[in-house]
């Protein structure tokens, strides 16, 4: 009998264009939209927070250089999503849902029971 392959990325709370609050770091307590998810890594990139600066040599795009503020990634451990009803920051849940005979996981905040996943 051959073993089942098991899927090897990670499965993470948040998703691409959600709304979430930052636990930890110097910016506890602060809003973003999440831009860019790394699974295997286990990051996310949320817009507004975690700046670094970075300095850049000049260069076609940007003739003069200097110093750029940019996101950084960061764990995911330290985000979580907003509900959307009661505007808070809520722990993820997943329940399996039944529509017109198909079956389907949705992601849903612990706090109100509302579905994430439209």
């Amino acid at each position: 009998m051959q073993r089942r392959k098991s899927n090897s990325q990670n499965k993470l709370h948040v998703k691409k264009g959600e709304q979430v609050e930052v636990l930890s770091g110097n910016d506890r307590g602060k809003r973003g939209r999440v831009l860019m998810v790394f699974p295997k890594q286990n990051k996310v990139l949320v817009e507004g927070i975690n700046l670094v600066t970075k300095h850049q040599k000049p260069n076609q795009e940007n003739p003069k250089g200097g110093r750029l503020e940019q996101e950084m990634p960061l764990d995911v451990s330290n985000v979580l999503p907003v509900d959307p009803t009661s505007g808070e920051a809520s722990r993820i849940g997943r329940k399996k849902i039944e529509e017109s005979g198909k079956t389907r996981w949705v992601r849903y905040a612990k706090i109100s029971g509302e579905t994430l996943d439209n």
